[in-house]
């Protein structure tokens, strides 16, 4: 008897294995970040053809091999197709991706983290709150997600704006995460500290962020 697991998630990435098939990294409610083979899914009539694509966020029925696990079926909730035509939103997005993971282990339930990357990647579709702002709100509370936020940094004379808006990212529902905006000098006290605990947590180098500096300054 087959042995299938239905899970939730967001495909994080993907690449060509033999002639038609992709094999995708999947970050799940369920398992955490998982490899996954799409038989065939590389030609165009496939039935998993344009499901496994990198932000592609909906249920998963996979088939339980002794070493790997191969997609039965796609359920496709969102395809986050805004990405297709904004560059820029692209490259933030694929920055979220990147590093969840970074911070995800093979089978490892990490849902809130999941979480704050499905709220995270709709906040950069809205034109109403700028992607550098999305993208300190995505790092900082990914930090605290995985315990390893330091809190206010002591002995830095910061705006009192600065310390609220880190109180308000590190303690608030995530649902409301994403509903306020900041003058441009918090912004880049903001910005300033957020890339200061990248180097300090993050220990090798994310490719995404080249072409993510292009766009920020």
């Amino acid at each position: 008897m087959e042995d299938f697991v239905v899970v939730r998630g967001i495909v994080l990435k993907h690449a060509p294995v033999g002639d038609y098939d992709w094999v995708a990294t999947i970050f799940t409610a369920e398992r955490g970040k998982i490899t996954a083979f799409a038989r065939s899914a590389r030609k165009p009539s496939a039935k998993l053809s344009g499901l496994v694509e990198p932000f592609c966020f909906g249920t998963f029925k996979l088939f339980v091999g002794k070493n790997s696990y191969t997609i039965a079926e796609a359920d496709i909730e969102n395809y986050f197709e805004g990405f297709r035509a904004d560059l820029e939103g692209a490259c933030y997005g694929t920055f979220f991706l990147e590093l969840c993971s970074f911070y995800t282990r093979e089978n490892n339930e990490d849902k809130d983290l999941l979480n704050l990357l499905y709220f995270s990647l709709k906040a950069l579709l809205k034109e109403n709150i700028p992607n550098r702002l999305v993208r300190c709100i995505f790092e900082l509370r990914a930090l605290v997600i995985e315990g390893e936020y330091p809190g206010i940094p002591e002995g830095q004379k910061l705006l009192d704006s600065t310390r609220y808006a880190m109180g308000f990212i590190t303690t608030s529902p995530l649902n409301k995460l994403f509903s306020f905006s900041l003058s441009e000098e918090v912004l880049e006290e903001l910005d300033r500290i957020t890339k200061e605990y990248r180097n300090t947590y993050i220990d090798r180098p994310l490719k995404s962020l080249e072409m993510l500096e292009i766009f920020e300054y």
